[in-house]
Formats: C-alpha cells, structure tokens, sequence
C-alpha cells in the first residue's frame, strides 16, 4: 500500500475515533467533517474537490482542420485540512494533490517522489493587522495565479499564468493591511522563500527568492472575498476594484522560470542568474459584470546558460512579456458567459515561436456557486511560425 493510502486510512480513522468536543459535518461545499477540541483548544475543517475534464484539439495543416486529439483526465483531485491550533489566531493549511498532474514533477530534488503536496503552512496573526506565515505555500504573485482553481471562471488559467507564474514555493511571508480611509484599504504581503519551487528537499543550489505584492481596494472588500474568486457570483450591488504591482527578485536562479521549469544544467554544475519578474494586475466586479487584466514581464541579467567555458548550453531563460484581458456577467439564471484574449511575447532567444494570441469564450453553469459548476470553453490559438489550434474543453467541478 503507497504512502498516501496509509495516509489517507490513519487520517480517517483519526477522525472517527478522536475523543473531540465536537465532530459535525457542515452544509454542502463548507467541508465534510469539522471538528473541535475541547475548550476550542483546535479545529480542522476537511474537505475534498475534484475536477474531471474533456478536451479536444483540432490542429490546421494545409489550411484545413483534420480529426481532433482528445483527452480525458481526472485534472485535479485534493484533500484539504485546515482550521486553527491552540488560539484563532494560529492558523494551518494542508492541501494534498492526489491526480497525476497535481504529483508530477518528480526529479533528484524531490527525492525521486512524486510532489504529493501543495499547500503545508502556518499562519500566526501575532500583532494587529500582521500576519506571518511560514511554511509551503502560493507566492504572491499574479492575480489568476493566486485564485484557486476551484474558483476560476473559466475551465483553467490563462496562457500568460502558465509561461510567467512564481507559483508555489517554501518560505515566509509577512502578510499586513491597513485603511486609508473608511473604504479604501491597502494590503502588503512579502516573501523570502528558497527559490525553487514546492517539494524541494535538497536545495538551495542558487540563490533566494524575494517576493512583493501590494494591492488596493479604493472602494472597500469585495463579499466572500471575491476578489479572489472568478465571476461576480455576489452581484456586487456596489462596484469593487482592486489593482494589484508584484516584484519578484530570484537571485541566482538555476531553472528556465525562476522557480519553475527545467533546470538549467550546465558541464560543471547548474547555470545561475538573477531572474525578476513584474506582475501589474487588476479585479473589478459590479452587479454582476466582472473584469480582470493582467500584465506579465521576465527579465534575467543573462538569459543565454552558459558552461564554465562561456560556450552555450542551448537552455535560455524563457523572457518576455504578456497580456491576459478577461471579461464575463453572470446572467440571473446563474449562467456565466466569460471572454478571455491572452497574448505571449517571449524574446527571439527563446524561441523562433515567440509570439501567441489565443481566444476563448467559455460558458458556465454555476449550482452551487464554485462548490458545484459545470463549465465549457472553446479557444483559438495562433502561434507564429506554427500551425493554428482549436480547443474545446468541457469540465466538470465539485467541492464537497
């Protein structure tokens, strides 16, 4: 039996043999099992999503469409723990990956094992409005990035989220907010963490990554906290905007996107250099209309990996920029339609592919909000010096 199976097994036992004060479940979509120590000494609140997804893809050659590729796929499966230990004001999050895609990544700095998890931090609100957490967790990066998968408008994120997100990474981060005026508010998160990637256990081959977001929210919080959650599903009967900067620093970098993607090898060792990442962003949502743009740029002092005798190795830094406008309303039958235009720019030396616009509109039928949805979306995709593509994906998502 694999390790996560046991796992799995003593984490159920545990629940139903645990002399708890309380052990209740919840309505649909807040968790399947809560419980509580006694005297409120802790909780845990445990839940589990998956995603089921169907695609297919039409590939143009010779000015004609043949027959599609299609796919089927288990996108992602997880469980979650969360909830406070000893005071409400030390909080915990434990996320697991259990679908192929969620545990791929495996290499001889994870120790050959499959990236089982995702999430695995602590959160101590240890004065007023300052919060630090410490542990493995999402960067605060783009927007896009940081909304959950579960909560996305559309089938998935955007191309711009997949070549220039910082993702997940082991770390700290202080996290701080405070009001300019009665509605105006002003968050500040910043990170130091090892720089790449999650799931790391031999490391640190280059050198650290330093993170900074601020946003403001000129006209007070959105309900639910729907800024970070696709589609106006509250119907804000006010309109709420956020606009977000992020800088990122990855001093001596070893992976072609800052703590993503390949690494870069060299003869000798690990090619390094400093990588920076800009991320401009922007949320806003109103009676049901919801708008949100993103702009990306990777830089690095050196983009060319190099071998100790300065001659290339043929990996490349993946630098450039990108921009991602996306645009919905949510319809009172709860039926979503969402837009989306996303356009690539990597730089010449990393490829001679460098530029691609894709299209997409997608439809979404929400039940139980983002707990329970179906959602569709057909995409056109050009890519310079390549062929064309159409994507039609179909996906299926429920949070329990």
């Amino acid at each position: 039996m694999s390790q996560v199976k046991v796992t799995f097994f003593v984490l159920i036992f545990s629940i139903f043999s645990i002399k708890a004060q309380e052990v209740s479940t919840s309505k649909f979509g807040k968790g399947i099992f809560i419980i509580k120590g006694e005297n409120d000494s802790f909780s845990m609140n445990i839940s589990a999503r998956m995603q089921f997804l169907t695609s297919s893809t039409w590939t143009e050659s010779d000015g004609s469409y043949g027959s599609p590729e299609s796919n089927f796929l288990v996108r992602r499966s997880r469980l979650k723990f969360k909830g406070f230990a000893y005071s409400p004001r030390l909080t915990y999050k434990l996320e697991l990956g259990l679908s192929n895609r969620d545990i791929s990544g495996a290499n001889e700095f994870t120790s050959n094992a499959p990236r089982y998890i995702l999430d695995a931090y602590v959160r101590w609100n240890f004065y007023k409005n300052f919060t630090l957490q410490v542990g493995q967790g999402k960067l605060p990066g783009n927007i896009e990035r940081v909304i959950s998968s579960g909560d996305l408008a559309m089938v998935d994120r955007s191309l711009l989220n997949s070549r220039f997100n910082i993702d997940r990474d082991l770390g700290m981060q202080l996290r701080h907010h405070f009001k300019l005026s009665e509605n105006f508010i002003v968050k500040e998160i910043f990170a130091i963490s090892q720089g790449e990637g999650r799931n790391i256990t031999s490391g640190n081959l280059g050198g650290h990554q330093y993170t900074g977001r601020v946003e403001v929210l000129p006209f007070g919080e959105f309900k639910s906290k729907g800024d970070y959650r696709g589609a106006d599903l509250e119907r804000e009967q006010t309109p709420k905007l956020l606009v977000g900067v992020v800088y990122d620093i990855n001093n001596d970098a070893v992976k072609s996107r800052s703590n993503l993607g390949s690494y870069l090898a060299t003869n000798e060792g690990f090619y390094q250099t400093d990588i920076n990442t800009f991320f401009l962003d922007t949320h806003f949502k109103y009676r049901g209309f919801s708008f949100m743009a993103e702009y990306a740029d990777r830089t690095a002092d050196d983009p060319i990996a190099k071998n100790e005798d300065n001659t290339p190795t043929g990996d490349v830094v993946n630098v450039g920029d990108a921009i991602n406008l996306q645009m919905g309303y949510l319809l009172p039958s709860n039926l979503a339609i969402t837009g989306r235009y996303t356009n690539i720019n990597f730089d010449e030396i990393v490829t001679a592919k460098n530029k691609v616009s894709q299209y997409s509109l997608a439809l979404s039928k929400y039940v139980a909000k983002h707990k329970l949805k179906v959602q569709s979306d057909i995409s056109y995709q050009t890519t310079s010096a390549s062929n064309d593509k159409l994507v039609y994906r179909l996906q299926f998502d429920i949070h329990f």
